[in-house]
């Protein structure tokens, strides 16, 4: 495939945000934290590093780090109408196709890639395709950071790959680790991505305690068919390095 094919996602392309709620300003806050917990700790500590948000939707991770100092901060989206609502923010978004848009960047030229879609809306060969082309935009040191939903989890994973028409496959913490490896990435890290981020909320910390005795139970079963499966949250995240 070249980057100006037609990519396999029709109804909700890759390269547009599909997680806003219905009332689109709640979600500046709501991601805002959801983006803290999970994100930001992994995030480079200096200001002045160029970053690129690829399927940034509304521009709720833009903003957040403009909140935070970033000073060189895009974000690119697909959709005019979600671009729409980070322009009525003036935020620094705009129209653009991720595949093209990374294309027709220099090389060596990002600090940071944040994918803000997750990679299951991408064909295994598209996938490959796209993190090829994000590690050769990164600079040397740079961090691609995505997400994807988590086909170990046994309550969720196989019906995060059949409740939607364009999931076209789920990852592991082993299977995605592997293939941002194979894509020339170093320093990998995979994580859980924690979906209780409300502590205000009562409801918050009870989830919090349902997930932790899933979570024992779905690894002593695991271990017991002899698997090394740790983490099964309902979506993963993961950090990978260009190396120097």
């Amino acid at each position: 495939m070249t980057p100006h094919d037609p990519l396999g996602a029709r109804i909700e392309p890759f390269d547009s945000f599909w997680e806003a709620p219905d009332d689109i300003e709640s979600g500046y806050e709501r991601f805002g934290r959801f983006y803290r917990a999970n994100y930001l700790p992994r995030l480079p500590h200096d200001r002045s590093a160029r970053i690129l948000c690829v399927s940034c939707g509304p521009g709720y991770l833009v903003q957040l780090l403009g909140e935070l100092g970033y000073r060189d901060v895009l974000g690119i989206d697909s959709f005019a109408d979600k671009i729409a609502w980070a322009e009525r923010r003036a935020l620094p978004c705009r129209v653009a196709r991720a595949f093209e848009f990374l294309d027709a960047s220099p090389d060596a030229h990002f600090d940071v890639i944040f994918c803000e879609q997750e990679l299951n809306h991408l064909t295994r060969t598209e996938i490959l395709a796209f993190l090829d082309l994000c590690r050769r935009k990164l600079r040397p040191g740079g961090l691609f950071v995505c997400f994807a939903l988590n086909g170990a989890n046994p309550i969720t994973g196989a019906e995060a790959l059949a409740q939607n028409f364009d999931h076209f496959n789920t990852f592991t913490e082993y299977s995605l680790r592997q293939v941002l490896e194979h894509s020339g990435l170093a320093d990998v890290e995979v994580f859980g991505l924690n979906l209780y981020v409300f502590p205000a909320n009562p409801f918050n910390w009870v989830a919090r305690l349902v997930a932790a005795l899933y979570t024992a139970f779905f690894r002593a079963s695991f271990i017991l068919y002899g698997k090394k499966n740790r983490i099964f949250t309902k979506k993963i995240g993961a950090v990978g390095r260009r190396p120097a």
